[in-house]
């Protein structure tokens, strides 16, 4: 890690808010690529783009009351419409609507405390010079050879550059550029897009000279600050070249990113504040998105979501923000997370009476459930203790076994704080 991404490593949790033209469709944030819409076609639904309920102050107090400590804000996706007040094309939310929602969007999280993120995409289906690939709504149009003949990608890359530099120069200080998204391989005889197509080093020297203490992900195609892997929970934590790295799991409550009206296959908030859990367990983060309506508002159930784990968040944040990988290795059931001198024993299953930790005999000098902060009493049961039906055998030498309650604490995920001596 550097003084560059330390907050980043502290705060471990945030959250993605996806808008754009999209919404209006409210059938995924792909729908010009699902359904092929040309882009001539896809622009009507910039008619009918009012964002009257969008409130950037309320989206911020939903994300500090969520627990979060960072926001990234969608500024311009894949379809190529721009919520920003660009000199760059007219396809923007200042040319529609009268609103510069980034700079809305930017002046509620600095009021709120939070760190600022944007989303910038490096596809953009709305440009004339934008060549058709394996993603491009017109991929599959006979012509698409002559088609790209007339379409110059130095074009673009000034065009890309010019927009980069105006979020990096209009808005003040940025804590994070998230770039979407590199993949040149081949599909249905189309490459992709790799880092030479967007002049990759170019833009992230860029950011380097305009916000240099602002992280960068991973997705120009070269190496930055993080690694996002996305829709998945790693099952260890990243590395590249044999070293630790700096990574965010992206996740969405329902697979969709953008406002999905009819998609109501949404995530608990038990298995979500489980995933943020084993997140920082492995030393990642998580950047957990929703999508706001066609109008702008965070959809109820959505909000309702956040709201659940931000109950979790204001009784156990201890065992998140500031934490990160414990040395020790977990029983089954049980994921570990550290700060300092506390280690946190978040326990997906609810053991009958007694939980054995291996290793931390003598180790601990205090125990407590972490919601209510009520003790919980511990022993060193004697490893060569025989079993007979009222006493259980004796666990492996060097084992901490707990006393719990019968009954599981009612919140998402039940976490306990075990104070460790100095010498642990």
């Amino acid at each position: 890690m550097s003084e560059r991404t330390d907050w980043f490593a502290h705060e471990r949790f945030g959250v993605f808010v996806h808008y754009g033209l999209y919404s209006v469709a409210a059938r995924h944030e792909w729908v010009a690529n699902y359904e092929e819409i040309p882009h001539q076609e896809y622009a009507r639904y910039a008619q009918h783009f009012d964002p009257d309920l969008f409130d950037a102050s309320a989206l911020a107090a939903m994300v500090r009351g969520a627990g979060a400590g960072y926001a990234v804000l969608t500024a311009k996706h894949h379809e190529g419409f721009c919520l920003w007040n660009t000199g760059t094309t007219e396809f923007n939310s200042v040319r529609v609507a009268g609103r510069d929602l980034v700079g809305e969007y930017v002046d509620a999280m600095r009021v709120a405390g939070l760190r600022v993120g944007i989303y910038f995409s490096l596809l953009d289906w709305s440009h004339p010079d934008y060549t058709v690939d394996r993603y491009h709504p017109l991929r599959r149009r006979p012509d698409v050879e002559a088609l790209n003949a007339t379409r110059d990608m130095a074009r673009f890359r000034a065009y890309l550059l010019d927009q980069v530099r105006e979020l990096l120069t209009g808005y003040g200080p940025i804590d994070y550029l998230f770039f979407d998204f590199t993949e040149p391989a081949v599909a249905e005889g189309l490459p992709g897009k790799g880092p030479q197509d967007w002049g990759a080093e170019e833009v992230l020297a860029l950011c380097r000279e305009l916000q240099p203490d602002m992280i960068v992900n991973d997705r120009l195609g070269i190496p930055a600050d993080l690694v996002t892997p996305e829709q998945y929970q790693p099952v260890r934590p990243l590395e590249r070249d044999g070293r630790p790295v700096l990574w965010e799991a992206c996740q969405t409550i329902n697979g969709s990113w953008g406002y999905h009206r009819d998609n109501l296959d949404a995530k608990s908030p038990d298995l979500l504040v489980r995933m943020l859990a084993g997140s920082v367990a492995l030393g990642g983060n998580l950047l957990l998105n929703v999508g706001p309506t066609a109008r702008g508002e965070v959809p109820e159930r959505d909000a309702a979501i956040f709201a659940a784990v931000g109950e979790w968040m204001k009784r156990h944040q201890a065992a998140i923000r500031g934490a990160g990988p414990a040395r020790w290795t977990p029983p089954s059931g049980v994921t570990y997370t550290q700060r300092g001198d506390r280690l946190y024993a978040h326990l997906f299953d609810w053991p009958f009476g007694m939980l054995h930790l291996p290793g931390l005999a003598g180790r601990v000098e205090f125990a407590r459930l972490l919601n209510d902060g009520s003790e919980l009493r511990f022993s060193e049961i004697p490893p060569d203790q025989e079993a007979n039906y009222l006493t259980p055998a004796g666990p492996e030498p060097g084992t901490l076994t707990l006393s719990l309650p019968v009954q599981r604490p009612p919140v998402a995920l039940p976490v306990i704080e075990l104070s460790l001596k100095e010498d642990a």
